[in-house]
C-alpha cells in the first residue's frame, strides 16, 4: 500500500526569554554579560510565560552600591570598558601635586568573586619610578592586603592610590632603590622621577615618555 506523505511540519518559532528587561541577562551571543543602567536592550512583554528575575550575588550588588558611590574629584577618573561588566574597570590618577604631578597614572581593577571579603586587585599600566610601585605595576597599599575589611569599599581604594603619589611610604617599598633615594635624598629623588617621566632610562630601565 502506498504511503500517505506526512504533512510538512510547521516551523517552529524562535524561543523568547520571558521578563528580559534592561537589567536582565544579554543572551550568549553577546557575552552573557550583565546589563545594568538600563543598558543591554528594550524590555520585552510576554504574555505566555512568567517574569525570570536574575537573582544578584550579594557581591554584585555591593560593587553596583560601591560604583554608585564613586567620586574620584578631578584628581582621579573612572572608565567602564564594557559598562555590563561592573568588575573590570580602569581607574586614571592625575596628581596636581608633588613629584608625579602633570603625567596620568592608569590603573586597573578587577573585583573577586568573593568581593567585598577579599579586596579588588589593582595593577599600575604605566611603568614609573615609585617606592610603592614596582616596574611590573604591582602596588603596595596596605588595604590591599592584610589591612583590607570588608566594611572598606572600592573609594577608599581609589583614594590611598591618589594618596601614594603626594605621601609615598618608603618603609613598606616594593621598590627598595626608590624608596632608599627618596628617604636619603629627595632632592636627587626629584630629579629621577622626571626624567623618567621624560622617557630617559634609569638604573637599565627604559621608560615610557609622560611629560
Amino acid at each position: 500500500m502506498q504511503k500517505k506523505p506526512a504533512a510538512a511540519a510547521a516551523p517552529a518559532s524562535a524561543p523568547t526569554a520571558a521578563g528580559e528587561t534592561g537589567t536582565e541577562t544579554k543572551t550568549e551571543e553577546n557575552g552573557g554579560s550583565l546589563s545594568v543602567f538600563g543598558v543591554g536592550g528594550k524590555q520585552i512583554k510576554s504574555t505566555t510565560a512568567k517574569k525570570v528575575t536574575k537573582k544578584r550575588t550579594p557581591g554584585e550588588i555591593r560593587i553596583q552600591k560601591d560604583i554608585a558611590e564613586l567620586d574620584g574629584g578631578a584628581v582621579a577618573q573612572i572608565d567602564f570598558p564594557n559598562p555590563n561588566d561592573l568588575t573590570s574597570f580602569n581607574v586614571t590618577v592625575m596628581p596636581d601635586s608633588g613629584f608625579w604631578s602633570g603625567a596620568k597614572y592608569l590603573f586597573t581593577f578587577t573585583i573577586p568573586s568573593d568581593y567585598p571579603h577579599k579586596p579588588p586587585k589593582v595593577l599600575c599600566k604605566n611603568k614609573i619610578y615609585h617606592p610603592n610601585i614596582d616596574l611590573e605595576g604591582a602596588v603596595c597599599l596596605n588595604i590591599l592586603r592584610e589591612d583590607w575589611k570588608p566594611v572598606l569599599d572600592i573609594n577608599a581604594v581609589i583614594y590611598g592610590l591618589i594618596y601614594l603619589f603626594y605621601e609615598p611610604n618608603p618603609d613598606d617599598p616594593l621598590n627598595r632603590e626608590s624608596a632608599d633615594l627618596f628617604r636619603n635624598d629627595k632632592v636627587q629623588f626629584g630629579r629621577v622621577v622626571k626624567r623618567t617621566l621624560q622617557g630617559y632610562s634609569h638604573g637599565g630601565e627604559q621608560f615610557e615618555k609622560q611629560l
